[in-house]
């Protein structure tokens, strides 16, 4: 699905007028790519927020409306504002409905990972998106992922993941995007201590169990009794 965004030119450049444009509602961005000249342009803060609150997110075609042409973008780079985390400015790729473009596609993980959750365990996504190469029809919402036989040490690659027709990835197929990684806790479930009844030390390097500490000072206590 395509949608329409109403873009202006003739802006001025300069922090005084995006200033000016910002408290006016407007973003102020620029419109770039497909060999031609970069153009500086300003759009509705509420219409541009509407294109990109869809199931396609920051990879939504959109067809953009300047001085009465249409092309077909998408939204290549955000500033925002680093506390309010307001747009700030907005760079729209030229696209050609024929041609590969290179876009980063998020990763959704579903499923539970009932080996790593049981055994106390981290699920790290190494990768939050999925840098490809595809023709506008062709770009991904999203990937999703499955994890459920994901295992402690496990690891889900580049290579793992299907792609759809179309879609192509220059990423190492090597490369990790998921991995089961173990903890202490791990580590004492698989020895089959129960961690609720164990301190680890403070270098956390091992475990002491509940009350070791009282027996080693009832030990010395008893030793220098001896002695006397």
């Amino acid at each position: 699905m395509e949608l329409t965004l109403t873009a202006t030119t003739g802006r001025e450049l300069g922090s005084r007028t995006s200033g000016r444009l910002r408290n006016e509602g407007k973003v102020p961005g620029v419109v770039y790519g497909l060999g031609r000249d970069a153009v500086a342009v300003a759009v509705e803060w509420t219409e541009l927020r509407r294109v990109l609150t869809t199931d396609a997110g920051l990879n939504a075609l959109i067809d953009l409306e300047i001085d009465g042409e249409t092309e077909l973008t998408l939204v290549k780079d955000m500033q925002r504002d680093p506390v309010r985390r307001d747009v700030l400015h907005v760079d729209f790729l030229r696209l050609d409905r024929d041609a590969e473009t290179s876009v980063d596609v998020p990763i959704l993980l579903t499923g539970f990972a009932k080996d790593v959750e049981d055994r106390r365990g981290i699920v790290d996504q190494t990768l939050k998106t999925f840098t490809v190469n595809a023709k506008p029809a062709d770009i991904p919402t999203q990937f999703e992922i499955d994890v459920t036989d994901l295992t402690i040490g496990g690891v889900i690659t580049v290579a793992d993941v299907e792609l759809p027709r179309g879609v192509s990835t220059d990423l190492d197929p090597e490369a990790p995007v998921v991995v089961g990684v173990g903890t202490r806790f791990t580590t004492l479930i698989d020895a089959g201590v129960d961690p609720s009844d164990a301190a680890f030390d403070e270098e956390g390097t091992g475990y002491e169990a509940e009350g070791a500490e009282g027996a080693e000072a009832s030990d010395e206590s008893e030793s220098e009794g001896d002695s006397e």
